[in-house]
């Protein structure tokens, strides 16, 4: 896992969808970053992840957060391609970016998800707003709990 309150390790995409631009934590400095790193065919991240996303999407204004989604395939590679995410995303509703994690050669384990030593899916990773990793959660995290995370990191000056 990276430390946290260190720098946030810059994200490694192949491919943004739901964006009409390359989304990097530089750009997105000065706004709190939900990240949720999640596979399309991960019960967890289908029943809680995506769900939550889409929450934090609809509650947090967008001036302030920044919610990003990460798809970081690590199994079933031939199943979840991005014409197969593509589809996910409209069936679900998605409305917030959601960049495809970057492969190197034939490593099963997607760049970001290396750079950030996650121990798979779905993780959460919190971002200040100076781009500094706050937080890295693997498993659901209870609304509340996020929730008042976020406030406190907008709250911070």
């Amino acid at each position: 896992m990276t430390q946290i309150g260190s720098p946030a390790p810059e994200w490694h995409i192949s491919e943004w969808l739901i964006s009409d631009e390359t989304l990097t934590l530089e750009a997105l400095r000065g706004k709190v970053v939900v990240a949720f790193a999640f596979q399309m065919l991960c019960p967890g991240c289908v029943h809680e992840s995506v769900p939550q996303a889409k929450r934090v999407h609809e509650t947090f204004d967008g001036n302030a957060v920044a919610t990003i989604g990460l798809h970081t395939v690590f199994e079933h590679h031939e199943a979840m391609r991005p014409v197969s995410l593509r589809a996910f995303l409209h069936e679900n509703r998605i409305r917030f970016p959601v960049g495809v994690d970057a492969h190197e050669g034939d490593d099963p384990l997607p760049v970001t998800m290396r750079a950030y030593r996650m121990q798979g899916t779905p993780t959460l990773l919190l971002i200040d707003r100076a781009g500094r990793l706050r937080r890295q959660a693997f498993g659901h995290v209870p609304d509340l709990a996020l929730g008042a995370e976020i406030m406190a990191l907008i709250a911070q000056r």
